[in-house]
């Protein structure tokens, strides 16, 4: 028996996205580590799809679990605000397997100067990648933007890093494998804001209830870029500050002294372990559509909604970005 699509609107979320869990399980959906595998062809049907849908033009015999799928998919390869197809390697599906390598090696390769210059290099170029990719897209960023941004989280990473593993020579060996996680935090304060500052020059755009914008709020952008930074923290801290303290138990161990070569490999694939969950978590800590009173906006800003909707729009929406 054919399924009855006339009323099914593929946008509406499956979870209450109002719920802390229904945003997390909207984010284990999208954030699946193997829609990367997904082939150009699966994500242009899967954007075809998505796009009838909405014109009410889906094709006979079509299942709901068709649509769904082909949702899951373009929500985790195209950008929520253009519908551009997002670059592989910035997607947050893509999360897992990548930041799984990365934080193994500078959990692992932390002890040399130039294995904590390189490794943090690596993060803040794959961590700026990530940012522009998930920036609010209606502010656009230029390259000299990007460029600078870049190389200053970059510099604070490893000026970080250096100075801590200078500090943390004398200290008990555990505080020196923590010295990675406060490199990761003291960048992500930096990268995040200064890679999406457009957006707090400018204001971002903010929107009824309808969707019909409303003006630019450099509040409302300050707002959704904190959230976008405590996140990334989140997201990084469990694995960074407590595979350090497993390693450092496992070591001593004969079978451990043994098989040294192994050392890196456990500590990628207990960060992916570590990753796999806490991805979805971190992106689900908030709503991605942020709503904020119109109270809390700019003064001038608020005159002109008043003068334009009267007391009818109370809320403001934005998208704060991942």
């Amino acid at each position: 028996m054919e399924a009855d699509l006339s009323g099914f609107n593929i946008d509406a979320p499956r979870w209450d996205q109002r719920m802390f869990l229904g945003r997390v399980k909207h984010f284990f959906n999208i954030t699946d580590p193997r829609t990367v595998f997904a082939s150009e062809q699966e994500l242009d049907w899967a954007k075809a799809m998505v796009e009838k849908s909405r014109m009410g033009l889906v094709p006979p015999g079509t299942q709901v679990e068709q649509l769904l799928y082909a949702k899951k998919l373009y929500d985790s390869a195209f950008h929520p605000d253009t519908g551009e197809k997002m670059n592989v390697i910035g997607r947050m599906s893509f999360q897992v397997p990548g930041g799984m390598i990365i934080t193994g090696f500078m959990l692992q390769f932390y002890r040399t100067m130039p294995a904590v210059i390189f490794w943090q290099w690596v993060n803040q170029s794959f961590n700026a990648l990530v940012n522009y990719t998930n920036r609010n897209a209606a502010s656009p960023t230029s390259v000299r933007q990007m460029a600078l941004s870049y190389f200053t989280a970059t510099t604070t990473a490893v000026a970080t890093a250096v100075g801590m593993n200078m500090w943390t020579k004398r200290a008990p060996p555990l505080v020196a494998r923590w010295v990675p996680f406060a490199a990761v935090a003291a960048a992500n304060c930096v990268n995040i804001p200064m890679m999406r500052q457009q957006e707090l020059i400018q204001g971002i755009c903010v929107k009824d209830r309808d969707q019909n914008e409303l003006g630019h709020s450099q509040r409302a952008a300050a707002v959704g870029i904190t959230q976008v930074v405590i996140s990334r923290i989140t997201m990084a801290a469990p694995g960074m500050i407590l595979l350090p303290v497993v390693m450092e138990r496992l070591e001593p161990l004969r079978l451990m002294k043994k098989v040294r070569v192994l050392h890196a490999p456990l500590q990628v694939l207990l960060c992916g372990c570590f990753l796999l969950f806490m991805v979805p978590v971190a992106c689900g800590l908030f709503p991605q559509e942020c709503e904020l009173p119109v109270s809390y906006l700019e003064p001038e800003l608020q005159d002109t909604i008043k003068a334009k909707h009267g007391e009818r729009v109370l809320f403001a929406y934005f998208n704060k970005g991942l």
